[in-house]
């Protein structure tokens, strides 16, 4: 047997170390996911969100045969869940599903734990328009006639939102910073029972999504409904004018719906979401679903996702500028 200098027999080792060491961190990369991964909400069971990120987990646990898991914990606008997930380790197993909060409530709240710098955003699912709902026996017929009716009765229009900071308050905000809309805002834990409460007479005016779940609300006797808030007509509801068709222009408020993971995930367990969602997002079986929840699917990139954030963050000093503020 030929001997082996020392110089070989050194190198023949470290080639081994290195060969281990590699294939170990192969081997590992390859496991992710290895346990559940949890997809938080921070609004209740039964709404759009709940709706739209249980259909998505449903189709990501069918196409990966992963385990992932939706979760609601619910408060404070949704803030609450959104703090949990940025206090997460960011392994890729703890997530967020959001909407339009997590961008705003940073600039217009000083109680906020969070900074939109502690995500990173993983994948734009889709977006929906909501609907501007009054109570029946109300003498309005018309986004005009609630205008004239609010500066009439100065801060006795009760506005039920789904929350300090939702996408409820947002948009109906902004309406007030476009044409000086006065109202009482009312925040409620969730769009549900805001709407409920609307119905009741024990408020007057709420905006909810317009989803297949919401349009019992929407064409319920004891509500009218006076406008949406998309670019265009949802086609759940051809015969509700936008807002902007009503008189008020420019004029544009959708809720979104984003997967975000805490700051810090590697960039391989980013590019494995991202392409797990992406492609859920192109079976046709859950862009129906989704389409009759009201959502327009989007299927966009952390790119994407990023470049919205930043221009609801604008957004939101906009408002900040205008004197709204969320305590």
């Amino acid at each position: 047997m030929p001997k082996l200098s020392i110089h070989k027999c050194i190198s023949i080792c470290l080639l081994s170390i290195f060969s281990a060491f590699f294939g170990a961190s192969s081997l590992y990369a390859q496991e992710y996911p290895s346990k559940t991964i949890q997809i938080i909400t921070g609004f209740p069971a039964g709404g759009s969100v709940d709706i739209v990120g249980r259909h998505l987990v449903q189709k990501l646990n069918e196409i990966t045969g992963k385990p992932f898991v939706f979760e609601n914990r619910t408060g404070a606008g949704g803030s609450i869940a959104v703090a949990a997930v940025s206090a997460a380790k960011p392994d890729g197993y703890t997530l967020l599903f959001s909407t339009p909060g997590i961008a705003i409530n940073p600039v217009l709240s000083k109680k906020i734990n969070y900074k939109l710098d502690d995500f990173e955003p993983i994948a734009l699912i889709g977006e929906a328009p909501l609907v501007l709902l009054v109570n029946s026996t109300l003498p309005i017929k018309s986004i005009n006639e609630l205008i004239e009716y609010s500066k009439n009765k100065s801060n006795e229009l009760r506005f039920a939102s789904a929350g300090n900071g939702s996408t409820s308050h947002l948009a109906m905000d902004l309406i007030r910073i476009s044409v000086g809309l006065q109202y009482l805002h009312i925040p409620y834990r969730g769009g549900g029972p805001a709407i409920i409460d609307v119905m009741s007479g024990r408020a007057d005016v709420a905006m909810l999504p317009i989803s297949g779940g919401n349009m019992q609300f929407v064409r319920d006797p004891r509500l009218k409904a006076l406008g949406q808030t998309g670019s265009k007509r949802s086609p759940l509801a051809l015969d509700i004018p936008t807002i902007e068709e009503a008189g008020i222009s420019p004029y544009y408020s959708t809720t979104w719906y984003m997967v975000l993971a805490p700051k810090g995930i590697t960039a391989d367990s980013s590019r494995y979401l991202q392409s797990q969602i992406s492609k859920a997002l192109k079976t046709s079986d859950l862009q129906e679903k989704l389409n009759a929840a009201g959502v327009s699917v989007i299927n966009g990139s952390p790119k994407d996702s990023a470049m919205l954030l930043q221009s609801e963050t604008k957004k939101a000093q906009s408002m900040k500028n205008s004197g709204l503020t969320i305590e």
